[in-house]
């Protein structure tokens, strides 16, 4: 009878993830460099994008050089501050052993991963909301004429990266190469993924080649989400993309996380 009653009880899930959430936050707040990274680039990404359509006609894609910042940017801060970021956050924690330390805690899998996410998915949601404020309020954008599409497409998105960025921790030795083993998906979704440049600009084979990429079906739900009007074939689409590449990235987690420095 003492053990039962001694026996110490397990703190609920949610105050897990966020005990996890608030030491992942700490630890991006003291590391100055990537708070610079995961704060003010997606947001000076904006800019630059700008500049890069300048010259293209975008009206042939149905949009205009500040609807294409703003949607791109929102791009920009998911590729940034979710999928840069979260790879070089897992191994940091895998090569201190802090993974390692948890797993041997209350803390299941998931909760671990997902807790170590929630200040980048948390950040993420700010800047896109940020974006869209300071698209209506100072580019004078009309409002998103489907809301939910834009705020599904951001929400997927986070996901989506959070597990891609898991998996591509596997190959990542240390946060130095971070850099490198991020590299591949940013320039592929910034030219492939309609960031820059709309895919009913690019040449039909090369569009649909791009129609594949792993975040063109989640901007392919922003863009619909400013601009409204998109076919629901094109929709369905665009979710069913996302969510195979959700899956793909899971099962790569699954499959080869490393929760341990490689000897």
């Amino acid at each position: 009878m003492s053990s039962l009653v001694d026996a110490p009880r397990r703190l609920p899930a949610r105050t897990r993830l966020v005990a996890l959430g608030r030491a992942e936050l700490t630890l991006l707040v003291r590391n100055r460099t990537a708070l610079f990274v995961a704060v003010l680039v997606p947001l000076l990404m904006v800019g630059a994008i700008s500049t890069s359509v300048r010259n293209i006609d975008l009206g042939k894609a149905g949009t205009t050089i500040a609807e294409a910042s703003v949607t791109g940017g929102i791009g920009m801060a998911l590729l940034m501050v979710v999928h840069s970021n979260l790879v070089s956050a897992y191994v940091a924690r895998r090569e201190g052993l802090v993974l390692k330390r948890l797993r041997t805690g209350e803390p299941t899998d998931l909760e671990i991963l997902t807790g170590i996410a929630l200040p980048a998915a948390a950040l993420t949601l700010a800047q896109a909301a940020l974006l869209t404020l300071g698209g209506v309020t100072v580019l004078r954008l009309p409002a998103p004429a489907r809301p939910d599409l834009l705020l599904l497409g951001v929400l997927l998105g986070t996901v989506l990266l959070t597990a891609v960025a898991a998996a591509t921790s596997a190959v990542t030795r240390t946060v130095d190469s971070a850099q490198l083993t991020t590299m591949p998906l940013f320039l592929i979704s910034s030219v492939g993924s309609g960031l820059f440049v709309p895919l009913s600009l690019l040449p039909d084979r090369l569009a649909s080649i791009c129609e594949l990429l792993p975040l063109t079906g989640v901007m392919t739900l922003v863009r619909a989400g400013w601009s409204g009007g998109v076919a629901a074939d094109d929709l369905l689409g665009a979710l069913l993309t996302a969510v195979a590449w959700t899956a793909l990235s899971v099962f790569a987690v699954q499959r080869w996380f490393r929760w341990e420095p490689r000897r």
